[in-house]
């Protein structure tokens, strides 16, 4: 099954109606999938189609403000919400000024009741729509009174710490606190990027690097961290235990990169997908006298590493499963 839908006009809406869970669901976290398993057995309950509604790019960078760091890409994002519902329906509505610019009531009738065809809508209670965030939740019920379907508030999961949120993820992540933001994403946070030719001296001193090229997702803070890395270009291909490197590497002066040593691995990567999933920070970036010394420590990181992924994840990489 196809799970993206582009655009609310491309949605073939059935007769019975639909059940739209509206939002970004960046990070795609724990809160988030248990919205998604409700939405799915509500509608199966009442006979209508799943359906989630997010928006593409942010409607903060279409209007001029600084939009939110990310978390997870579009594709990895439908990609999540369709392991937790597998019928589900993501409909990627391009944010534009013309969409910015209509009324509350006009997104309530045109986009929800008339594209969609929702009996029932879904939302955060900050949720904000129409021109100028004229319209909020209590709106949002008025209009489906008119237009035939019900709002409501999401019901949220949380932890002592408040509701789990893609904004405290951010920050455990900005911060270095990676067990933190596990906890709440219910799996690592991860880096993606396409693997590109760097400088080759990894290689040189025995620890080659996939050096990362365009990588979207939030970054913690410059370091060496132990990770799992799998393939993404031609569906999911889980490929070694790692080692990432984020930062200037000051030790040679090369300049900013992401790059990931993987452990017990040979082959060509140039040109490939990887996805990098961050388990724990190993040490802060340091610079080293020589290029022995950085090898050797190395040594240590590699070592360190591998039990960290041993015991995050017991089986061998090529078993292990996907986060």
């Amino acid at each position: 099954m196809n799970h993206r839908v582009d655009g609310s006009q491309a949605y073939k809406a059935p007769q019975s109606g639909s059940l739209v869970a509206i939002g970004n669901f960046d990070g795609v976290h724990r809160g988030h999938i248990r919205v998604v398993s409700e939405l799915r057995a509500e509608a199966a309950a009442q006979g209508l189609a799943p359906v989630v509604l997010t928006f593409d790019p942010h409607p903060a960078a279409v209007l001029g403000r600084k939009a939110p760091d990310v978390l997870t890409p579009l594709s990895r994002k439908i990609e999540l919400l369709a392991q937790a519902a597998p019928d589900l329906s993501v409909v990627v509505e391009p944010f534009t000024l013309e969409l910015a610019g209509r009324s509350p009531a006009e997104f309530a009738a045109g986009l929800l009741s008339e594209a969609l065809r929702a009996r029932l809508a879904i939302v955060g209670n900050n949720f904000r729509f129409g021109k100028g965030r004229a319209g909020d939740l209590n709106t949002l019920v008025q209009l489906g009174r008119e237009y035939g379907f019900e709002a409501r508030a999401l019901s949220l999961l949380g932890d002592a710490e408040g509701a789990y949120s893609s904004s405290r993820v951010r920050a455990h992540v900005q911060r270095g606190e990676l067990d933190q933001a596990w906890e709440i994403l219910g799996r690592p946070h991860a880096l993606s990027g396409t693997v590109v030719a760097g400088d080759r001296r990894g290689r040189s001193i025995g620890f080659p690097t996939a050096n990362l090229d365009a990588v979207v997702e939030l970054l913690p803070p410059h370091g060496v961290y132990a990770c799992v890395v799998d393939r993404v270009d031609e569906g999911t291909q889980a490929l070694a235990y790692g080692v990432a490197n984020i930062g200037v590497r000051p030790t040679v002066g090369a300049g900013f990169s992401v790059e990931v040593h993987l452990l017990d691995f040979a082959g060509d990567l140039y040109g490939r997908q990887l996805r990098v999933h961050l388990l724990k920070g190993l040490r802060g970036e340091q610079k080293f006298g020589d290029l022995d010394a950085l090898k050797a420590q190395i040594t240590v990181d590699a070592t360190l590493a591998r039990a960290v992924a041993e015991a995050a994840c017991p089986e061998s990489p090529k078993n292990r499963g996907f986060f």
